[in-house]
């Protein structure tokens, strides 16, 4: 979404003397501060920094991460709910790897920011949002593995290679620098390279980089041979081939007993490095604590232990294989990292605690609300409420949007995952709508829109309002007037039209012409707005020269009681040029009506009391304007007798 609000202003608050200090609470926005007898801990820094919830949606680079993240979200909840899992389960994974695909986008551009900016904080910062993001991307992917591809056994092991050779690239890195020094095989990182590639069960790779070494001993020729056919042999269970499990099972144990025997015959004895691989083939748990360096996690040691001693591994046993693991990897005296806890938790197929332990470490909701999200689509999330009535899924969905509507444009994402909510979602979207700042109309046209599409009729109102009385505020007549009409205030439209008539009084013409000249049904909203829609249309008659149309709509806005009375005396003012025409107006009917007007208008000016010296000047001129309304509705009567008594002879 292209964010095209400005950046809202910044409030300074000064610092509190007189012995009194600052306190803070979370509020609707970011911080409710207030005096407190207490002093807060930290610097003697006078200033007073502003403190935010979730820090993350600030950052530019992290804003495309939410926005686009949006999209996915958007477009998994139009995957329709009558179709049967076996045919939507592409799409769930497909969707896994697209929120994957964003996180991994994101996670290189704040790495390349990372190393051009030239502030060490930045970079700092950045650093730490790189770290969080590759945490993020591992867990999801792990639990994409483990819980919407629900990888079976055979295929389970295959997966999970691929996730530890995407979270584990640094063996290519230095591989790139080995291949690249004049001597590969005497380079120090050689032999690094090689056991990592078969820790990784990049097998093929450890080939071609032993050819090096074998190339420069033709003594060990037939010892890297040896090592290369039993790297070649290793099978590898393919899920789309004809082959069974049961099947690969066998050919994997011959394979294996292989290996044995050739490390039972001290076929690579005289080689540390080629023994050490044989060892690694054979799944020997001390060999591959020896190679803690170069797995550098217990996870990887795991993976690493299942391809070479049980790859036919069902996702049942995971959990075993993993605690083991962690328990042999980890230094006993160490505490696992919270990274760790939510690893082995996904391990044991225990989604709860997943998502439990990533809301507790991670800085935002927004990780635990999509992935929740996508598991719930999946069916995976036993009905799991929470003790105000809301479940998982909705509650998480509405911190997350919560948060979004802090900010000043990451807001109108938000609004669709209220969407979302069946429950809270509309309630939540209500409350949280109202705090959004109308610092232009357009934002307030955006916000409108919104609470219109969703019939928030008492929102709708309230914005109008809001905007009408800051355009009243500033004297913008026709935008009060449209914003009360939208908000059908009577009360309010009113007001504003008597403002217009007042303005018009002060300044003898209307200004907003497009507004009033187009106002149709909506002048029905009140009696003065109708008014001043049907005056408008005298003048417009009048300027047209449609002379009789004229006069019967302006006794009409006199007879029917529209017009307020103060205006009277303008309405028959209009009615002078009208008597005064060679042709006859007004009838005989028309022109008692107008003289009864008159005079009713003249014994409420005489029952007033006259008041000091500005108010008799204007009572003199009113006096004249009625003698002269006299003579000339005295002069027009005349006429239209004459006028009507020849046309009935």
């Amino acid at each position: 979404m292209e964010e095209v609000d400005v950046e809202p202003t910044v409030t300074n608050v000064p610092a509190v003397s007189d012995g009194k200090h600052m306190g803070f609470a979370w509020g609707p926005g970011d911080i409710l501060v207030y005096e407190t007898l207490y002093k807060a801990s930290g610097s003697g820094s006078s200033l007073i920094h502003e403190v935010r919830k979730d820090e993350d949606i600030y950052s530019p680079i992290l804003r495309k991460l939410f926005n686009e993240s949006h999209h996915i979200f958007v477009g998994l909840q139009t995957i329709r709910e009558d179709l049967p899992s076996k045919s939507k389960k592409p799409q769930f994974v497909s969707i896994s790897k697209n929120y994957r695909s964003v996180i991994r986008a994101c996670m290189e551009e704040l790495q390349q920011a990372a190393v051009s900016t030239g502030d060490e904080d930045v970079s700092k910062q950045y650093g730490n949002q790189v770290s969080i993001l590759l945490a993020i991307e591992l867990i999801w992917n792990l639990c994409e593995v483990l819980f919407i591809d629900a990888a079976p056994a055979g295929s389970l092991l295959l997966h999970l290679l691929d996730w530890v050779r995407l979270h584990k690239a640094e063996v290519d890195e230095k591989a790139r620098e080995v291949l690249q020094s004049e001597s590969p095989a005497e380079h120090r990182g050689y032999w690094d390279v090689v056991v990592s590639y078969v820790l990784q069960g990049r097998l093929e790779e450890a080939r071609q980089m032993l050819v090096k070494q074998a190339t420069l001993q033709p003594a060990l020729r037939s010892m890297y041979k040896l090592m290369d056919t039993l790297l070649a042999k290793m099978p590898f269970y393919n899920p789309g081939g004809t082959q069974t499990l049961t099947e690969f099972d066998v050919k994997w144990r011959h394979w294996h007993e292989e290996v044995d025997r050739c490390l039972q015959d001290n076929s690579f004895a005289s080689n540390q490095h080629l023994e050490l691989i044989c060892k690694i083939l054979l799944g020997d748990e001390d060999s591959l604590l020896e190679c803690k360096n170069l797995l550098s996690t217990w996870y990887h040691f795991l993976v690493t232990r299942l391809l070479f001693s049980h790859p036919t591994v069902k996702p049942t046993e995971l959990h075993y294989y993993a605690q083991s693991c962690m328990t042999m990897f980890l230094d006993s005296r160490s505490v696992p990292e919270p990274l760790d806890s939510i690893l082995l938790a996904a391990f044991e197929f225990d989604i709860h605690q997943v998502i439990k332990d990533c809301s507790i470490a991670l800085n935002n909701w927004w990780f635990v609300a999509h992935l929740t999200d996508l598991l719930d689509h999946c069916k995976l999330l036993q009905s799991h409420n929470l003790h105000f009535g809301s479940n998982l899924r909705e509650f998480l969905l509405l911190e997350y949007a919560s948060g979004l509507f802090t900010h000043h444009s990451l807001w109108q994402l938000a609004v669709d995952y209220f969407d979302h909510c069946p429950e809270f979602g509309r309630v939540y979207l209500e409350l949280q709508i109202e705090r959004v700042p109308l610092e232009t109309e357009r934002k307030a046209l955006k916000v409108l829109r919104i609470c219109e599409q969703r019939q928030m009729s008492e929102q709708v109102r309230s914005i109008c309002k809001i905007m009408a009385m800051r355009a009243l505020r500033n004297n913008r007549l026709g935008s009060a007037l449209s914003w009360s009409i939208r908000a059908k205030d009577a009360a309010f439209a009113t007001l504003i039209s008597e403002k217009f008539l007042e303005d018009y009084s002060a300044r003898g013409a209307f200004s907003d012409l497009d507004l009033i000249d187009n106002l149709g049904p909506s002048m029905l909203l009140s009696d003065r707005l109708t008014f001043l829609g049907k005056y408008r249309e005298f003048h417009k008659l009048y300027g047209e020269k449609h002379f009789t149309e004229a006069a019967r709509l302006l006794l009409s806005l006199m007879t029917a009681k529209i017009a307020p009375r103060s205006f009277w005396m303008t309405l028959l003012t209009d009615a002078l040029p009208l008597l005064e025409q060679k042709e006859v107006i007004f009838s005989v009917g028309q022109t008692y009506e107008l003289m009864f007007c008159l005079e009713e208008l003249t014994s409420s000016l005489n029952a007033a009391a006259p008041g000091s010296d500005p108010a008799m000047q204007e009572e003199d001129i009113e006096v004249t304007k009625v003698e002269l309304l006299r003579l000339a509705l005295a002069r027009n009567l005349a006429m239209a007798i004459v006028k009507e008594g020849t046309v009935n002879t």
